[in-house]
């Protein structure tokens, strides 16, 4: 009798030794999720306080994709019927290619287009066209409308468009028209049309 009380005994002092450890381990197992949230939380601030004081860059023209137009200018200048209306590469200073087409027989016909940002990180294109003058203007300066305002550049008298989106500056001329447009003021579209250069085609 006193055997089994004894082995009954043991037993329940082991069941409650058992208990006791379980307890600590869930305690245990609480402590190291906390201190992990609160390593996570410390390492996250250190990254903060490091990106504020370490340089980056995070304006567009860091991700600009710059392109040079020397090869697609001198192959458009040999086919186009009119006379193409571009800056030499690096000019004007400051301002970055972007795109350049040349289409033979597009929507509105020959049609020539260059694009840019100025240093401001404005847009400004060089479109050019034989086809309707009308719709072609329309079209590449996102509808902007004929102020009957005129400057003259480089010896040309280019009329000014002005738009919600696009500002532009038009050249027509014969067989051709040339619109200077984007988002940059009347000055930085002045700055690329000075810019330009227009050589004759070459003679078939």
């Amino acid at each position: 009798m006193s055997v089994q009380a004894g082995g009954a005994g043991g037993a329940a002092i082991a069941g409650s030794a058992m208990g006791d450890d379980g307890g600590v381990a869930g305690m245990r197992g609480k402590q190291a999720v906390r201190d992990m949230v609160l390593s996570m939380a410390v390492i996250g601030a250190v990254v903060a306080v490091v990106y504020m004081f370490i340089p980056h860059d995070d304006s567009p023209k860091a991700s600009v994709k710059t392109v040079g137009y020397q090869v697609e200018m001198d192959t458009a200048r040999r086919a186009a019927p009119y006379p193409i209306a571009a800056p030499p590469e690096g000019k004007p200073a400051g301002w970055q290619a972007t795109s350049v087409t040349y289409r033979a027989d597009g929507e509105h016909g020959a049609s020539w287009h260059l694009g840019f940002l100025d240093p401001e990180q404005e847009y400004v294109a060089v479109e050019q066209s034989d086809g309707n003058p009308k719709k072609f203007i329309a079209k590449v300066s996102q509808r902007a409308e004929k102020t009957g305002e005129s400057q003259r550049i480089a010896g040309e008298r280019w009329q000014r468009y002005e738009g919600g989106q696009y500002n532009a500056l038009v050249l027509e001329g014969d067989g051709v028209t040339t619109v200077v447009t984007g988002t940059a003021s009347f000055t930085g579209l002045a700055e690329m049309a000075a810019a330009l250069e227009m050589p004759e085609p070459d003679s078939p």
